[in-house]
């Protein structure tokens, strides 16, 4: 039984949904605005807003962490201390946005846009 388990499997073995999660956080910070479904946009947002609150430190240390984290991305963790990092240096949270939009015509599921607050 899944009781008091956080997280979401998605229907996917552990490697596959840490790669799936990466691609995600990838896409989002190089487009700042990606549609995706409600779920994982759900599943998304904490990861990518405590990557941001590390990238405020702005230490050799954090860029190593959030490479290591990203697996290997520099171009990512570069924009994520760069340019991300700094638009929100006064903010202390909530980073993200996600809106809800029409279901998916497909299979029904709940389709998400998940957007940086400007």
């Amino acid at each position: 039984m899944r009781h008091s388990k956080i997280g979401r499997k998605f229907g996917r073995t552990k490697d596959v949904r840490t790669a799936l999660k990466s691609s995600l956080v990838e896409a989002l910070v190089s487009r700042e605005k990606i549609l995706t479904t409600e779920a994982r946009a759900k599943e998304l947002r904490p990861i990518v807003e405590s990557m941001i609150t590390k990238a405020k430190k702005g230490t050799l240390a954090v860029r190593r962490d959030l490479i290591s984290t990203l697996g290997g991305r520099t171009s990512t963790a570069k924009k994520l201390i760069e340019v991300l990092a700094p638009r929100y240096k006064d903010r202390k949270g909530g980073y993200l946005r996600i809106t809800k939009v029409v279901k998916r015509a497909s299979d029904g599921r709940q389709s998400a846009v998940i957007e940086f607050v400007v």
